[in-house]
């Protein structure tokens, strides 16, 4: 990831909404959510929430399908990497073993809520 593509997600994530919604979606996993269970969830009104939904898609944080009427959400984990790898680059002097913790903890995040599937 390069740098203006770096500022573009940390600046999505700069709200507390977006941050909410992305950490909601990958908690989700590949079942994902509709737009307006996402609204629910925060008590955000759909118009609002939309709004930020286009934000994090621009970042390219979180992607969508169209499911009949309804469009159903998911975080983009290639673009949540991505940003992570970015942070990480720079990360532990040289030596990569002291980031492994870390490392293990954004690969395993979240999987006690995606069925035993790895979210990221």
């Amino acid at each position: 990831m390069d740098k203006l593509k770096a500022l573009t997600a940390f600046s999505a994530l700069g709200q507390e909404t977006r941050l909410d919604v992305l950490r909601l979606l990958i908690r989700a996993g590949r079942d994902g959510l509709a737009a307006g269970e996402l609204g629910e969830k925060l008590e955000v009104r759909q118009n609002t929430m939309s709004a930020n939904l286009s934000i994090l898609l621009n970042a390219g944080l979180i992607r969508n399908m169209r499911e009949g009427r309804s469009i159903r959400y998911f975080a983009d984990i290639e673009g949540v990497q991505g940003l992570l790898g970015f942070l990480m680059e720079d990360c532990c002097g040289g030596r990569p073993e002291l980031c492994q913790p870390v490392i293990e903890k954004i690969v395993h995040a979240g999987e006690e809520n995606c069925d035993g599937r790895a979210c990221l």
